[in-house]
């Protein structure tokens, strides 16, 4: 039995139809003539901008940069961090780095100078623009001043195992971050600091949730013994946030 013709679309399904094609049509025209403005934040093809607020598309426009390296380093120029260009390396198998940055300072002092990727570096100043400052003032009443760390760039495995994965401190794309200084000169430690229902614990939970929008694996205490003294952040394959 030979299958029933197609049934005409609607009178009304048509004249919907024609209205959504002239509403492109109007909006294309309206942008070409400067009549309607779209923030560069809100169109998917412009660059990144970090101070801007976020929104649904910076996911996307962050994860760009890990394809297009000069881009990254365009977006990384613009966001106060002091730092010098590394030339890319290989210092071992499966370690080494590329398009790699020397950090002095980001938005606050940090000790001994750290190796970070881009892409990392670009995660590290959302994280701190969106994340940490906002929770230390809301939580604590004041900015953070300094960033404490135990590193970033180690050509080894995953926890040192002979027999275990490269880490993603192998290629620069991870940073372990030990604590804060406040505006005040009070120091807040994850170990000792992480447990129980302070200021300063709930605001080192809030700056861990923070991290897992802009990195692809953030761990702290509550993933294993081996964390239990800093919050690892690292841009890489894998989605984990525990």
């Amino acid at each position: 039995m030979p299958d029933p013709p197609p049934r005409p679309a609607s009178p009304v399904r048509r004249v919907l139809a024609w209205l959504f094609a002239l509403a492109l049509v109007a909006l294309a025209w309206a942008l070409q003539r400067g009549h309607v403005v779209i923030e560069d934040r809100w169109k998917p093809w412009a660059p990144l901008r970090v101070d801007d607020p976020p929104n649904l598309l910076t996911p996307l426009k962050l994860r760009r940069l890990s394809q297009d390296a000069p881009l990254c380093r365009a977006v990384l120029a613009t966001t106060g961090f002091r730092y010098d260009a590394l030339p890319d390396r290989v210092t071992g198998p499966g370690c080494g780095f590329e398009n790699a940055v020397r950090i002095r300072a980001t938005g606050v002092a940090v000790g001994a100078p750290f190796s970070l990727s881009c892409r990392a570096a670009v995660s590290l100043a959302l994280w701190e623009r969106h994340s940490l400052q906002p929770e230390a003032r809301a939580r604590l009443g004041q900015p953070v001043s300094r960033l404490e760390h135990f590193g970033s760039y180690a050509c080894r495995n995953v926890y040192g195992r002979p027999d275990a994965r490269r880490s993603r401190h192998a290629t620069a794309d991870a940073f372990d971050v030990a604590g804060f200084v406040l505006a005040d000169g009070r120091r807040i430690r994850v170990r000792g600091g992480w447990d129980g229902e302070s200021a300063e614990a709930q605001f080192l939970h809030a700056v861990h949730r923070g991290a897992c929008r802009w990195f692809d694996t953030v761990l702290g205490p509550d993933y294993n013994a081996a964390h239990a003294d800093h919050l690892h952040l690292d841009r890489g394959r894998f989605g984990l946030c525990r």
